[in-house]
């Protein structure tokens, strides 16, 4: 992963020997993934806007959407520009961020041919009383459904609850403020924390896991007050928590899991926070998934190649080859045989479990990395982020041939389908256009249109 110094005053990125300050204006929508268009702050945008990005008026629904209001609410007829002409001029001068320059031109023909301008979830609503805030420009796990009616984001140095059906956000955890565990033992790790700048989350069982750009962890139980556990997993300098997430064990035991900069994947008891397992690798680990049944463990990491390990011991079992740079994003197919993996070659790979010798698949994105993968939990859609402007929905059951190709503008800040897999979240970071878009599943034989 890049190496960044993070100023708590200024809240600014400055990204060593890659980017010089100068090189970046302050255009979100910009032409390139930049560290320094993702702060906490956002940045300002290309449009000039004279009204209130806070107001509830500047929110979209469904019946505005179909009657020719921009789903983000972009006031397009008052620019010099369409949309299509800022759409091609965005797709021409958009920069990928790349660790490794190495020669691209095999992956086109690699890559499947798909069949885009498919609809699988229809456009719903889209609200700027949240908005997602992003703190390391490769990490974007920042946003996650418990329902279809229940998201959870970052945004700033709050933890923010976002109802879709009353259509109302209230902060569930403030990380600026000193952060005290309340379980405290003997031999437990715990210590307080203060001014967390937050670089990866998860929800899951009505446990928050959040980690943070220094190192830290914090567990919170959703239906109680306070922090159940925080801690500092290293002290290294670079030692940013670039993943985190919530399994279970073959048992059936709960687990948190946190991947970080130093190399190292830990495991937690999800009840008590003991420190059970610490598994090291040769790079940075990126990003970390345990299968469905909690025996395997992806890892990916700054290498081209990414590892397949037993999730009990830590121990390598396999080694994925094909992607040409370092990988950031994974998501296991629910039947557990299917990996999927996103790289900043542009690509994701999907791989069977069953024969790890090379690719069954590969995806491609429009402009940038993969940078999130989210299947739904039925095994029906894979949904595919880029850094910005563009999310794929691809039908599993078609081969994943049939693609559903959501346009937008802006950093993606994450994205979620519901465990019931009827929506599908998406949390863009920009100063006046940041908010937070939800689409429905559509079922053709009882499809209804939302008349508000």
């Amino acid at each position: 992963m890049a190496q960044f110094h993070f100023n708590n005053d200024e809240l600014e990125y400055v990204v060593d020997g890659y980017y010089d300050a100068a090189d970046f204006d302050d255009d979100p929508f910009g032409e390139v993934e930049s560290p320094r268009a993702n702060n906490f702050d956002g940045v300002d945008t290309d449009f000039e806007d004279d009204f209130e990005a806070s107001n509830p008026t500047t929110d979209t629904s469904a019946l505005e959407a179909r009657n020719g209001k921009d789903i983000q609410g972009i006031p397009w007829e008052r620019l010099n520009f369409t949309r299509d002409k800022y759409r091609e001029t965005r797709l021409k001068q958009y920069k990928n961020y790349e660790n490794l320059s190495r020669p691209r031109e095999e992956i086109e023909k690699d890559c499947l041919e798909v069949e885009k301008g498919k609809t699988f979830y229809d456009f719903q609503f889209n609200t700027r009383l949240v908005k997602s805030t992003i703190v390391h420009f490769q990490l974007r796990n920042l946003l996650w459904a418990t329902s279809k009616h229940d998201v959870y984001l970052m945004q700033n140095y709050s933890l923010m609850h976002w109802s879709s059906l009353l259509r109302r956000g209230k902060e569930v955890l403030n990380v600026a403020k000193p952060i005290v565990p309340t379980i405290k033992r003997p031999g437990l790790s715990a210590l307080s924390l203060n001014r967390v700048q937050i670089s990866t989350m998860a929800v899951k069982d009505n446990l928050m896991v959040a980690g943070g750009f220094h190192g830290e962890l914090i567990c919170k139980y959703l239906d109680q007050p306070g922090v159940a556990f925080c801690t500092n997993l290293t002290t290294d300098d670079n030692a940013i928590t670039n993943t985190v997430d919530v399994f279970q064990s073959p048992n059936g035991s709960k687990r948190v899991i946190a991947a970080n900069n130093d190399a190292k994947v830990r495991i937690f008891d999800a009840e008590n926070f003991s420190c059970l397992n610490r598994f090291s690798y040769d790079w940075s680990v990126n990003n970390t998934s345990v299968s469905p049944d909690g025996k395997l463990l992806a890892v990916l990491g700054d290498s081209t190649e990414c590892l397949i390990a037993d999730a009990q011991s830590g121990k390598v079992t396999g080694n994925l080859k094909g992607h040409l740079d370092y990988s950031f994003a994974s998501a296991w197919h629910p039947d557990g045989r299917i990996l999927a993996s996103g790289n900043q070659d542009t690509t994701c790979r999907l791989w069977d479990i069953r024969n790890l010798s090379q690719s069954l698949t590969v995806l491609k994105g429009n402009m940038g990395a993969i940078r999130a993968l989210k299947f739904t939990s039925d095994g029906r859609f894979l949904a595919m982020a880029e850094p910005a402007d563009f999310v794929h929905v691809f039908d599993t059951e078609s081969g994943y041939v049939k693609c559903q190709e959501i346009d937008l503008f802006g950093e993606i800040a994450g994205i979620s389908f519901s465990p019931g897999t009827e929506s599908l979240f998406v949390g863009v970071a920009d100063r006046t256009y940041g908010s937070l878009l939800e689409f429905n599943r559509r079922h053709y034989n009882q499809y209804l249109d939302s008349m508000f």
